[in-house]
């Protein structure tokens, strides 16, 4: 499941996520990513549905914990502060998100423009946007905590909100030299995932 708060040219997407590293370390939390919106043409009447293509990565944030690690701790969260076309830069390690992930996810969602100004982008991309998304930030912060690692799921939960990551697990696994049987066994919603 991905929810996505959509604005003029900026969107920002909160999801649960789940991943295996490969040293087979397995991390689950939120996910949130900063994109834009791809102008599109009006289509049909003034009625009509309109298309909506949010891609441009821009800035990501992953508010996550290592499964072999205490809940809540957020021992693997960290950010990816530009991305190269789809791919995300690598991982930074911040003490301050980890020491207070949502209040450190609600400034930086709160100054946009830098965001954008870091990631290599035009900043007047946020003209529109920044009051309106500075505006949403609680909600946004609250929709990111309802799939925060805090209060652990089960395996069975992740892969319900993240069965569609089910092909980027595998390829995950693809990197692991000897996965365990237990690894292997837990995995194993994903693996059988069409």
């Amino acid at each position: 499941m991905q929810i996505a708060f959509t604005f003029t040219r900026l969107a920002v997407i909160v999801r649960r996520w789940f991943e295996i590293g490969p040293d087979a370390t397995m991390e689950h939390g939120t996910r949130v990513e900063l994109r834009l919106l791809e102008p599109q043409p009006h289509r049909g009447t003034e009625s009509a549905a309109q298309r909506l293509v949010v891609d441009g990565a821009v800035w990501r944030a992953d508010l996550f914990d290592r499964l072999d690690r205490p809940a809540g701790s957020f021992s693997a969260a960290h950010h990816h502060p530009t991305f190269d076309g789809v791919e995300p830069s690598d991982r930074v390690w911040s003490d301050a998100l980890t020491a207070d992930p949502w209040g450190w996810l609600a400034a930086q969602l709160t100054d946009v423009a830098t965001l954008l100004r870091e990631a290599g982008h035009d900043p007047a991309l946020a003209d529109d946007d920044a009051e309106d998304l500075r505006e949403q930030v609680p909600h946004i912060v609250a929709t990111a905590r309802r799939f925060g690692p805090e209060d652990p799921m089960s395996r069975d939960g992740d892969f319900r909100l993240t069965r569609d990551a089910a092909e980027r697990v595998r390829r995950m696994l693809d990197l692991i030299d000897a996965p365990t049987p237990a690894v292997r066994d837990h995995l194993r919603p994903w693996l059988e995932q069409a």
